[in-house]
């Protein structure tokens, strides 16, 4: 069974969107295994977002990600990643399909909802980041 991070972003628990993020999942079949809202630190965002640290937008990023809680999932399922991305839609929101997550609610490229992992390596980095045990 494959496993990938989600992230409901400060900006979708602002807007009271954690139920409709969470019945896009469970209506395609996706396991929820884990599931908490936390409030990242600076120390947090900067360490998972470290890939991005020499990217322009990092700083920015960093402190959106710090405005306000957001909901961390372990989703569980066949092709867990892929589905998953395909859920969330492109990020940049004008480029996602229509009815995805990212079309339907995001209004900028960073505010965009969600964050999932793009691949084994960074689903596996993720979680652990997030549920060490």
């Amino acid at each position: 069974m494959e496993k990938t991070l989600s992230i409901i972003k400060p900006d979708g628990v602002a807007r009271g969107l954690i139920g409709e993020v969470i019945r896009r999942f469970e209506s395609d079949g996706i396991k929820i295994a884990q599931m908490k809202l936390i409030r990242l630190t600076t120390e947090d965002a900067q360490g998972f977002y470290a890939v991005h640290k020499q990217r322009p937008f990092f700083n920015s990023l960093v402190e959106f990600m710090t405005s306000g809680p957001v909901v961390v999932m372990v989703l569980e399922g066949d092709n867990v990643i892929e589905r998953n991305r395909k859920i969330m839609g492109a990020t940049n929101f004008v480029e996602a399909a229509p009815d995805t997550i990212r079309r339907c609610y995001a209004t900028d490229i960073e505010k965009n909802i969600v964050h999932g992992s793009d691949s084994l390596e960074s689903a596996e980095f993720e979680i652990n980041f997030f549920f060490k045990n």
